[in-house]
């Protein structure tokens, strides 16, 4: 048994040591890099914003937004969370401070745009019906935090939203563990993590790097990924990460902080108009056809316990998608599905790789608008955010627990 147990733990060894070797030059590097990296994209930004404030001040805001061009793009917005304390400033490209997204409302309403549900903009897109500015507000992975912060936001605005849930965490009501384990480790980031106490193996780490988080982090969920923890035991493992780090993890708990909605609220969204759609069960997109095929039905089976009726709509866990879904998306009835490519949608895109702009903390009221003119799309764009291919999930990495 102990010899088992060794042999088990060996792959896990051999990857902690191969990164430890690098982890001291690594953190005397990683402060510079980082200050490096962060300078050439705020310079970028700033450019871009530059760009944008000129367009607007010489009337190419106003002309695009009243174009034919614009009247036969549907522009679909993509959240992900809201912050209910401070995960914006943790994660400003998944978490959003509610009132920034209040401002966005607003704007959307300053400038005359169509608000329609997602179906519906997607009929009338391949119909080449769409109203003028046409836009749907999708929401990804189905937090609590929506329920809480923007559901009430969107009610006052009286607009309508389609959120898409994965539901493997709505049953096991507790926080999702990569975002929670990021999340620890950034609020004990004054800390020294001592990974032996939580796996048997590995260094102290300094966490006031977030190279170092993100080797801390690396390592607990491969750990719980080796040792096929249940959901129970990577709990077991949070609480603990938490304990180290003297962070109260029942209050984060009771305050349901990166929690998903229950199956109660589901079903109260869902009967006060929210559509409600498919995002996996288990947030994976696996390339063997069977497991694709349960992914997404274990998915609408329990969506259609909690709504009474049979999701459609789909998006790609993490924007990741392969060309072999499309067959098997088709065969499971899926009327469309979205991804995170930035762009606006035509009669052009394929209604099961549909793209969205992912709206941020970060992201400027000028780029906001410049998306909502359509003018933002007359500028050149570094890269897609989405990731054609084989997945991390495929590759035996972790999959992210953000859509």
């Amino acid at each position: 048994m102990r010899s088992t147990s060794i042999a088990r733990c060996m792959p896990l060894t051999f990857i902690l040591n191969s990164n430890l070797i690098l982890l001291e030059f690594g953190n005397r590097l990683c402060n510079r890099w980082e200050w490096a990296v962060g300078r050439l994209d705020v310079m970028l930004k700033n450019l871009k914003q530059i760009v944008l404030q000129g367009l607007k001040m010489c009337g190419m805001f106003t002309l695009m937004q009243n174009s034919d061009w614009r009247r036969r793009h549907l522009l679909i917005l993509a959240y992900h969370g809201f912050s209910q304390e401070d995960e914006h400033l943790w994660d400003p490209e998944l978490f959003m401070h509610p009132d920034k997204f209040r401002s966005r409302l607003e704007l959307l309403k300053k400038r005359g745009c169509a608000v329609l549900p997602l179906d519906e903009a997607i009929r009338r897109l391949y119909a080449n019906d769409l109203l003028e500015n046409s836009v749907a507000l999708t929401f990804d992975d189905g937090y609590y935090n929506y329920y809480q912060k923007a559901h009430p936001i969107l009610k006052e605005f009286d607009f309508p939203a389609t959120v898409y849930v994965t539901t493997f965490y709505v049953h096991y009501n507790r926080p999702v563990l990569d975002a929670i384990c990021s999340y620890l480790l950034w609020k004990g980031r004054n800390a020294t993590l001592d990974l032996r106490k939580l796996s048997s193996q590995g260094p102290k780490i300094d966490l006031s790097s977030h190279a170092a988080r993100a080797m801390a982090n690396d390592h607990l969920l491969e750990f719980a990924r080796q040792q096929k923890f249940s959901a129970e035991e990577k709990d077991a493992l949070v609480t603990k990460l938490a304990r180290q780090l003297g962070i109260d993890y029942d209050a984060l708990c009771a305050k349901r902080i990166l929690h998903l909605l229950t199956p109660d609220e589901v079903r109260q969204l869902a009967a006060e108009g929210v559509d409600i759609q498919m995002h996996t069960h288990r947030h994976r997109t696996p390339l063997n056809r069977e497991l694709f095929y349960q992914e997404v039905e274990e998915n609408r089976n329990s969506l259609r316990v909690m709504t009474g009726s049979s999701a459609l709509h789909f998006c790609y866990p993490s924007g990741v998608f392969d060309e072999a879904f499309i067959p098997w998306l088709k065969d499971l009835n899926v009327a469309s599905a979205t991804t995170c490519d930035p762009a606006l949608a035509s009669r052009d895109s394929h209604h099961l790789l549909l793209p969205r702009i992912i709206d941020t903390h970060g992201k400027s009221p000028i780029e906001f608008e410049g998306w909502l003119t359509g003018a933002a799309a007359l500028l050149p764009r570094r890269h897609n955010t989405y990731n054609p291919g084989a997945g991390a999930y495929e590759k035996g990495s972790i999959i992210s627990a953000h859509g």
